[in-house]
């Protein structure tokens, strides 16, 4: 595998953070980071299983009518059915020029209650509401990230993670529906970093993609970094219930990334008190395919400069959706 080292060195100081973000990681120790060793032997067997059943749903695709927004993108409402008959909301958005691209859109544990605009010109995105959060409600998840990471984690196929990966299997189908032949990507960060790493795996039409900040990487190691994100509700689920380990390893983003083999983009971050920088790096060096990690100094925080470099990251991002391939080699 080639891949390319840019970014910070160094991890930012971020404010109003009562421990040390860094976990005592610093860039050389966190690049050592990888996948887990506890991988379940019927691993790809249950993911075809769950892909196969996703692929099969009637979509039953409901599409809005397009209308203009700023700077010229146009956005048009959209529903469909995913895997276990799930109702899943979400957006079309165009941007301007001629079209060259399509891109799967994850989001954070935030959810989206409205699309995301701002895409490289000459992008069609397909933007769904995992399932459980507003705009995709669904009887059994949670909509707030504590519940919904818990939420069908008695056993691998129930599991919430499962059917958020089977999403974006839909949304890829949606999408090529709506722009026969266009390339296809996926960019996602947090929550949809690491549902990006585990729907990639097992996706054939992704092209290339984007993973920031991405959350759910070496399960076992998480278990024991405290956090504020949505991993210390599972890290202290298991400690009365340590059976979860065992659904755990079915949805673990670092093994899913040593699956992926297209062009990627990771800015995994230095210092991050809600996803632990040890998962993120686990994710962005578990990559099977040319890989481009741009390190963060900072995530799912404040800090001096971090508007600045949240200006670069999106630099470093639309440079490579310009072209996947040669962005991992410059």
């Amino acid at each position: 595998m080639m891949t390319r080292l840019s970014g910070a060195e160094v991890a930012a100081t971020l404010i109003d953070v009562e421990f040390d973000p860094t976990y005592g990681y610093d860039l050389a120790a966190l690049l050592e980071c990888g996948p887990p060793e506890d991988e379940p032997d019927d691993l790809d067997a249950f993911w075809g299983e769950v892909r196969n059943e996703a692929l099969a749903v009637d979509l039953d695709l409901s599409l809005g009518s397009w209308r203009e927004v700023e700077d010229g993108a146009e956005v048009a409402t959209l529903t469909v059915t995913g895997l276990d008959g799930v109702r899943l909301g979400g957006w079309a958005v165009r941007e301007p020029g001629e079209l060259r691209r399509g891109i799967v859109l994850g989001h954070g544990y935030g959810g989206r209650a409205e699309p995301g605009l701002g895409m490289p010109a000459g992008t069609l995105s397909v933007q769904l509401v995992a399932r459980g959060m507003p705009g995709s409600e669904t009887d059994g998840i949670g909509s707030v990230s504590s519940d919904h990471v818990l939420s069908g984690i008695e056993s691998p196929r129930t599991y919430s993670h499962v059917g958020s990966a089977a999403d974006q299997w839909t949304a890829t189908t949606v999408l090529s529906q709506l722009a026969p032949g266009v390339p296809i990507g996926y960019e996602g960060g947090s929550f949809g970093g690491g549902i990006g790493a585990l729907a990639a795996a097992y996706e054939d039409r992704w092209d290339a993609l984007v993973l920031s900040v991405p959350s759910f990487g070496n399960h076992p190691l998480r278990l024991q970094l405290p956090c504020r994100g949505s991993g210390n509700a599972v890290r202290l689920h298991s400690l009365d219930h340590p059976e979860v380990s065992r659904v755990l390893r079915y949805v673990d983003a670092a093994n899913a990334a040593t699956r992926v083999h297209v062009p990627a983009l990771c800015l995994p971050a230095l210092a991050d008190p809600s996803v632990p920088p040890p998962g993120q790096f686990a994710v962005a060096t578990a990559l099977a395919g040319p890989t481009w990690i741009h390190v963060k100094s900072g995530g799912h925080g404040s800090w001096d400069g971090d508007q600045d470099e949240q200006v670069n990251d999106r630099r470093m991002v639309a440079r490579f959706w310009d072209d996947p391939v040669a962005a991992t080699r410059d």
